[in-house]
């Protein structure tokens, strides 16, 4: 048995040195070169490919079955003379004796100077959708296709399910490959240059090392981006599970959007893909891009069906202007400092075509939000918003005005001022200011009609306080929608300085003109305040209550005020008329029909009043203002004018009457007496809204019809005295009214 054991060994170490000596007789005596005519037409006939060798064919054939290819290329059937790809080098061997047991163990895979060009033409179609195809057969002009022969079915047979290979390779390094894109119907490109890719040892359910650099670009816009991809790849093909493991993503995005700044960028985390569940995920997020860094997790399920993405993300507190300036980009004007505090953690949901983020909470500044924002439809952008804030400062966000507004604004509150200092220096001596003649309103485009045309929202707002237009409203709260072109304020209402306010209405920007329709409710807000917060010293102290409703048209605030239509209402309690002295004004009427000068100095003094109400009906931005009462302790002010918003302007005729205090004036020269009691007084106010009561001067005018009517009833009064009971009241009467005419 022992001698046995002995010539076996002997007779298979005698085979293997045949093999042996059998594979280099074959790989030195045979050269496959000899063979590349053959070898393209079986690429033709098996592989329907175009394969050009125009280099070397190195190869060996045991123990490892090596292959070396140099400067080969390779083109589709249907258009052989324009390669889609080609390689300077293919460098591989795989072990003999594993092949007869489906195993594939290579050595080191090489791969240099891979090019793969992929094109679509104008018509749409791809240059890969050729790869594998046949030519259509040419036939002669004028002759029938020629009809295919009937083929005998063959019985089926059941397949057997193809057993796994298994994949043992040693490393494998690509070197220096490009893969370029290019869309001849919208004109881009898009290129991978540069790539390098190299592996540890590949096997199946073990880690794989991974390394890959690459420069990739695109013309539309002009983008560059250099990346390094590093990790361990993990491949369990008999549970269809792919992990990427301590994966990270690195790189510098550099091109035109950025306007010659740079981006630095990189991603972290595990991935993992289990085809067998139709599950994705990515855990461990960690990403960079300048100073912004966010940390997260995301889920997606139904990988063949819609894939629905779920998880979380947190991004770390950044200064969000620095970083849109230092990527290239410019936001709108604001105050200095905002956006230099932003924070969001959110819940995420998403589909192909949705994106939601749930149990927001996000910090801006001086702000904090929480709620939820989801864009419900791309295509359509449809934004849907449900958010609560403690305070927010609208105004720190929104564009200064122009210079130009400026400039129309410093020139109305000189002349302004100018006036209603010569009224104050003449305690209404002076002439009857002017009504302005100049737009007070600015022909700067307002909307963004385009964007607004498009807009698709839902949103429902709340704030703890919100600043706007330098307003504090407490308790904000917002609704609004807006589909097709047509905004619709559903309600925006809030606390004012112990008072409340309401509105709502619509907004059509589908016309060429946008229309607007507004309807406000004011509940006992100050008057002062407001004025106070738009920047203007307020003619009048009070609490007013106003209701409106109003139309307007136009893109533009001087546009919106020339078109304005409706009517409103107003009342303003227990107010004041500042530096405004209607008691002085009635003085010096009084003065003048007693034929005596006013002894003392004219006071500025305010005038207090219980109640100033009236109605306005407006046309084409001018409010008519028929019904003006006041009323003032001891007197009752009328007034009928128009209040002219184009200009800011007023012009009215205002009468005072004494009801009944007869108590003495400050100045001998106008005391009441019972003489006065139910005359009405006249006066003229015209001119800048903004001065008020100021703005008004005795009427001269009527003040002599005033005359004229008391003479007549003096006359009377002596008639009555020297006739008695003597004549006729008939008569009488008549002798009154002679003299009054």
């Amino acid at each position: 048995m022992k001698a046995f054991g002995k010539i076996l060994g002997l007779v298979l170490l005698g085979l293997l040195l045949i093999i042996v000596a059998a594979g280099f007789a074959l790989t030195h005596l045979f050269d496959p070169n000899d063979y590349k005519d053959e070898i393209r037409q079986i690429a033709r006939d098996k592989a329907h490919i175009e394969l050009t060798l125009n280099g070397d064919i190195g190869w060996s054939l045991f123990p490892w079955l090596g292959l070396e290819l140099h400067e080969a290329s390779i083109a589709t059937l249907i258009n052989p003379t324009e390669p889609y790809a080609d390689l300077q080098m293919l460098g591989l061997s795989v072990r003999v004796l594993p092949l007869l047991r489906r195993e594939v163990q290579m050595s080191d895979v090489r791969v240099e100077g891979l090019n793969l060009r992929l094109k679509r033409d104008k018509s749409g179609h791809g240059n890969w959708e050729d790869i594998g195809k046949l030519p259509p057969p040419a036939t002669p002009a004028g002759s029938p296709p020629l009809a295919s022969p009937p083929v005998a079915e063959a019985p089926a047979q059941p397949e057997k399910p193809p057993q796994p290979i298994r994949l043992d390779i040693d490393s494998l390094t690509v070197n220096n490959a490009r893969v370029e894109y290019n869309d001849e119907q919208t004109g881009k490109q898009y290129s991978a240059e540069s790539i390098q890719l190299s592996t540890g040892a590949v096997h199946d359910s073990t880690n794989i090392p991974l390394k890959a650099t690459a420069f990739l670009s695109t013309n539309q816009p002009v983008l560059r981006v250099r990346t390094e991809l590093n990790g361990e790849l993990r491949i369990e093909r008999a549970l269809q599970r792919y992990k990427f493991e301590d994966m990270k993503l690195s790189g510098e995005l550099t091109g035109d959007p950025l306007q010659g700044k740079a981006m630095t960028f990189s991603a972290q985390g595990q991935i993992l893909l289990d085809k067998a569940a139709n599950v994705a995920e990515w855990t461990g997020i960690k990403i960079s891009a300048n100073q912004l860094r966010a940390l997260g997790e995301l889920k997606v399920n139904d990988l063949d069906k819609t894939p629905q993405v779920t998880g979380g993300i947190s991004i770390a507190q950044f200064d969000l202007a620095k970083f849109v300036d230092s990527i290239g980009q410019t936001l709108p004007a604001m105050a200095p400092g905002s956006l230099s505090k932003v924070e969001l953690v959110s819940r995420v949901a998403a589909t192909p075509t949705s994106v939601a983020f749930d149990n927001i909470n996000l910090k801006l500044d001086d702000s904090s939000f929480s709620g939820r924002i989801a864009v419900e439809d791309f295509a359509k952008q449809s934004l849907r918003a449900i958010l609560k804030a403690d305070t927010f400062d609208v105004d720190r966000y929104l564009p200064p005005k122009s210079e130009k507004a400026k400039n129309a604004a410093q020139v109305r509150q000189a002349e302004v001022a100018s006036t209603e200092a010569d009224a104050m220096a003449g305690a209404g001596s002076t002439p009857l200011p002017d009504k302005p003649s100049k737009s007070a309103w600015s022909t700067e485009r307002l909307l963004p009609v385009e964007r607004l045309a498009r807009l698709d929202v839902d949103a429902d707002l709340s704030f703890g306080q919100l600043t706007l237009d330098k307003l504090p409203i407490q308790n904000a709260a917002l609704k609004a929608t807006g589909q097709g072109g047509l905004l619709t304020l559903e309600s925006l209402r809030g606390g004012l300085y112990n008072g409340d306010f309401e509105a709502k209405g619509t907004l059509d920007v589908r016309p060429s003109a946008p229309v607007l329709n507004l309807q406000t409710r004011i509940n006992r807000v100050p008057a002062e305040k407001i004025l106070e917060s738009q920047g203007k010293n307020p003619p009048v102290k009070g609490l007013v209550t106003l209701t409106s409703s109003l139309t307007g048209s136009g893109n533009s605030q001087q546009a919106l005020i020339e078109t304005l239509n409706g009517n409103a209402s107003f009342v303003i309690n227990n107010g004041v008329l500042l530096n405004a002295n209607l008691e002085q004004q009635l003085c010096k009427g009084i003065a003048t029909l007693n034929r005596k000068t006013l002894s003392g100095e004219p006071r500025g003094k305010d005038t207090p009043f219980q109640e100033l109400k009236g109605n306005l009906t407006l046309r084409n931005g001018v409010a008519s203002n028929p019904d003006l009462k006041v009323r003032i302790p001891g007197m009752t002010v009328n007034g009928d004018g128009d209040i002219d918003l184009r200009v800011l302007g007023m012009d009215y005729r205002v009468g005072i009457i004494v009801e009944g205090d007869t108590s003495a004036m400050p100045d001998p020269a106008c005391q009441v007496g019972e003489k006065f009691v139910g005359i009405e007084w006249p006066l003229r106010c015209r001119g800048p809204l903004e001065l008020g009561a100021k703005a008004c001067r005795v009427d001269n005018e009527r003040l002599g019809q005033v005359a004229t009517k008391m003479a007549g009833d003096k006359l009377g009064e002596k008639i009555d005295e020297k006739l008695g009971d003597k004549v006729s009241p008939e008569l009488k009467n008549a002798l009154k009214g002679l003299f009054k005419r």
